[in-house]
């Protein structure tokens, strides 16, 4: 072993990398057939991320193992906020797309993927998450959870080279006026979110910056009520899994006889049914805060539903209750208190306030509050998702 391998086993992280190189040179040593193409994958980088560091991270510990498994990455880099949403317009058919970045990349190429004319075809490419950013919320659903940045980011790139994908739900959310924006995790309104933004203006306080946000706010406004309407429709039963193996095609006699007898006894036709009307639930809420939310923090659980949750935060609590749960909703915005009131729906309209119903945050994301249709759209994309991570998610209560 040279120096050189001896100091670059010894940088932070170093060893992971080194393993994960050796490991993915059994992708790129696989001889390519006369006939095969070779596996062409679009990243969509921001090296803005992670306060300037995306660009140095990936470079150093992703891009070198993408290039030795023989894929043939295209690498796009964002300039400026919102531009990953029209890259999406005009990007080309690709067999793999990769997000590299925090949780406002991944939202910006989602959506920019959704909207397109031709979204149907191009939302069945598999995705994969480069967790880069300051704020990664999907990768706890994709990824082994560690505190190692490296490892996380080896790990989650190995994960698309094995290939194994998870189907994903996404929300739609939609104004009256604007386009809509896509979702994985949610939208969260109301007041622990107005402080959690305000958090980093006393850094000054160090650890106890979070709980004096919180403190600070009750002294302007207390009790700190947001008030709304919703109207859901309930959830829908979810189809059965299609069969793993295709069903082998009947002999030739049978067909013809099945043909036979269509034709000389062809099946009567019932008239279809009445549908019943769609019954809304409407519900006016008084709440500190509200969530409606995917189930993707455990995307392998089974549901018997292809549901939303809306999750409602009791206005009733005293200061302390507030501060508490404050400080532990800045660190898992979207879990909600014991207390909450949870429902599950399909679709629900949330109406607000015409003034001064503030601000939404959309998978972290922060956008102009107004009255929107969240909709749910079942198992839309599929993310590769590391088989370690998925097996520990199965034996999760």
């Amino acid at each position: 072993t040279t120096c050189c391998e001896k100091r670059h086993v010894r940088k932070p992280g170093g060893l992971k990398l080194t393993v994960a190189l050796v490991y993915t040179q059994e992708f790129g040593r696989k001889l390519i057939g006369p006939q095969e193409e070779v596996k062409k994958a679009t990243v969509i980088l921001n090296p803005a991320a992670s306060r300037g560091k995306a660009n140095s991270l990936f470079e150093k510990n992703a891009a070198p193992i993408l290039h030795l498994a023989g894929v043939e990455i295209k690498v796009v880099k964002t300039d400026y906020e919102g531009q990953a949403k029209k890259l999406m317009e005009f990007m080309e058919q690709t067999d793999m797309l990769i997000v590299a970045g925090g949780d406002g990349t991944l939202q910006e190429v989602i959506t920019g993927l959704l909207r397109r004319t031709d979204e149907e075809a191009f939302s069945k490419t598999p995705i994969g998450f480069i967790p880069l950013g300051s704020h990664n919320s999907l990768s706890q659903s994709l990824h082994l959870v560690t505190d190692n940045r490296v490892k996380c980011i080896t790990s989650a790139t190995l994960s698309i080279l094995k290939g194994e994908t998870l189907p994903l739900d996404v929300l739609q959310i939609k104004g009256d006026k604007e386009q809509p924006v896509f979702a994985l995790l949610g939208l969260r309104w109301g007041s622990f979110r107005d402080v959690a933004s305000s958090i980093s203006k006393y850094w000054y306080l160090g650890p106890l910056k979070t709980q004096a946000a919180h403190w600070f706010s009750t002294l302007w406004e207390w009790p700190q009520t947001r008030h709304a309407s919703l109207t859901y429709l309930p959830p829908v039963p979810r189809p059965p899994d299609l069969p793993a193996e295709k069903l082998s095609r009947p002999n030739l006699l049978y067909r013809i006889y099945r043909r036979l007898q269509n034709y000389w006894n062809p099946p009567v036709e019932e008239p279809p049914a009445d549908e019943e009307p769609a019954h809304w639930e409407e519900k006016q809420i008084s709440t500190l805060e509200l969530t409606i939310c995917t189930h993707n923090r455990n995307p392998v659980k089974r549901r018997p539903d292809d549901s939303l949750v809306l999750s409602v935060e009791p206005d009733t609590v005293g200061i302390g209750q507030f501060i508490r749960d404050g400080t532990k909703k800045a660190e898992e915005p979207l879990v909600c208190t014991d207390n909450a009131v949870q429902t599950e729906a399909s679709v629900c309209h949330l109406n607000l306030p015409r003034e001064g119903a503030g601000f939404y945050d959309i998978d972290n994301e922060e956008f102009e509050a107004m009255p929107v249709e969240v909709r749910l759209l079942p198992r839309k994309l599929r993310f590769f998702c590391s088989k370690e991570r998925r097996e520990e998610l199965a034996h999760a209560n």
